[in-house]
């Protein structure tokens, strides 16, 4: 079964919790997946050359929370139920910092894959939050440029996703 067959079975089968919640697009899941990618054995961050290393779809802890080795290996099924974890508890870190403001389905599926990337703390102290809880869509867009830095340096990889996250962010 597909990643996106998957996400579609479990999220038609579980419980969605609060009314309102929202849920990450296949097109959101798809912008994930093409800057992530997939990896089954693991390799050192891009940025500092070494920790956090990294896994499956972007995975630096596993299950039980402990932190990706080098030398360990997993297989497509395992990052494909790691990823659909991460990105249930990533949907639910972004709709609490909605705090119910509104959001449009690429607005939401754009701060996921943000969160995603980065960690919902660093959403949380963003001024792309705080933008667009005000309702400034527009300046809101052009603050995930500013989010393209590893270890001090600018990474065209990261150029590439925040741009990317703009765009869908924006309805493009």
């Amino acid at each position: 079964m597909s990643i996106l067959a998957a996400l579609k079975a479990l999220r038609t089968t579980a419980k969605t919790g609060a009314i309102g919640k929202m849920k990450t697009s296949a097109k959101g899941v798809e912008l994930i997946h093409s800057f992530e990618g997939l990896r089954l054995d693991a390799y050192p961050d891009p940025g500092t050359g070494g920790k956090p290393w990294t896994i499956g779809w972007g995975s630096t802890t596993d299950e039980q929370g402990k932190p990706i080795n080098p030398g360990d290996k997993w297989t497509r099924e395992r990052a494909d139920a790691r990823f659909l974890q991460h990105l249930t508890s990533f949907e639910a870190e972004v709709n609490k910092l909605l705090d119910g403001k509104p959001a449009t389905q690429g607005q939401f599926d754009a701060l996921v894959s943000f969160a995603y990337n980065l960690g919902p703390g660093n959403l949380a102290k963003s001024t792309l939050l705080k933008r667009h809880k005000s309702g400034e869509y527009a300046a809101a867009a052009v603050e995930f440029a500013k989010w393209n830095r590893a270890a001090g340096r600018v990474m065209a990889g990261l150029s590439r996703r925040r741009a990317a996250e703009a765009a869908l962010y924006r309805g493009q």
